[in-house]
This record gives structure tokens, C-alpha cells and sequence, in this order.
């Protein structure tokens, strides 16, 4: 369990690394939802991200969660403390953002695919809704 690749409809494969000395339950709990897809959007308010509402639900504490996220970085709203805004939400930075609340970082893209990165970020941007399929790395 190292990592997980998201495939965009174009074809193109992004790869991630687990954060699993910061993040080692989101890292698990995220690694058994896998396979699953998803529609996500562009940000509107928190900066270079696309995201979802509608994350696989990961019933887990609060672990190395922030509202600073470097770009490149993956993150999920868990489940718990109920006030959180963020719950069920989860988040790819592909450049600057701050949080609208904690979530909980866990895992970041491979240095040789933040352009790729970036690209979907861009074309999510400018052309609306990508589906993203998510799926372990081999």
C-alpha cells in the first residue's frame, strides 16, 4: 500500500504517495475504498483544487489535518467532529489553496506528475466536471 493513481477520460495516470508516517488511518481507511469514481469540480473559494462533496466516507479520527495545503497534496474530510465543514469532502491541490476548515492531509502527487496534475486542474477550469477514476498503485 503505497500510493493510489487517479485515470482522467483522457487517458492520462496520476500517481500519489501515501503520507503514511503523517496520515497512516487516513492512508488505510482511504486504500480500502478503492476502486471508485468520481465527478469532480473546480474550487471556487480555496484556491487551485478540484474536490468533491461526496468522498468515500471514512469514519476515522482527525490526523495530520490543516487548512495549509501544499499543491500537489490529497485531502479528505472525515467523518468526525460532526462541526467540521469540510465532512465527506475531499480535495487535490494542484496549486495554491487554503481550506475552508481541517482536512485531513494524506497523501501527495510523484514530483514527475505535477504537470499532469496541473493539466487536469486547468482543463477542470476551464471545461467543467472530470471523471476520475481512482484505483491502487501497482
Amino acid at each position: 500500500m503505497n500510493g493510489f493513481k487517479i485515470t482522467t477520460t483522457d487517458g492520462s495516470v496520476i500517481r500519489f504517495a501515501y503520507y503514511m508516517d503523517e496520515a497512516p488511518l487516513t492512508s488505510a481507511a482511504f486504500a480500502q475504498t478503492l476502486p471508485f469514481t468520481r465527478s469532480f469540480l473546480h474550487a471556487r473559494v480555496s484556491g487551485q483544487e478540484v474536490w468533491i462533496d461526496d468522498a468515500p466516507p471514512l469514519d476515522i479520527i482527525q490526523e495530520n489535518a490543516s487548512v495549509f495545503v501544499q499543491p500537489g497534496e490529497v485531502v479528505i474530510g472525515p467523518l468526525m467532529p460532526l462541526r467540521s465543514k469540510v465532512k465527506g469532502c475531499m480535495g487535490i491541490l494542484y496549486g495554491e489553496g487554503h481550506l475552508l476548515d481541517c482536512s485531513n492531509i494524506f497523501a501527495k502527487v510523484l514530483d514527475e506528475d505535477m504537470e499532469l496534475l496541473k493539466a487536469l486542474g486547468e482543463r477542470t477550469w476551464k471545461e467543467g466536471v472530470q471523471e476520475l477514476l481512482f484505483e491502487a498503485l501497482d
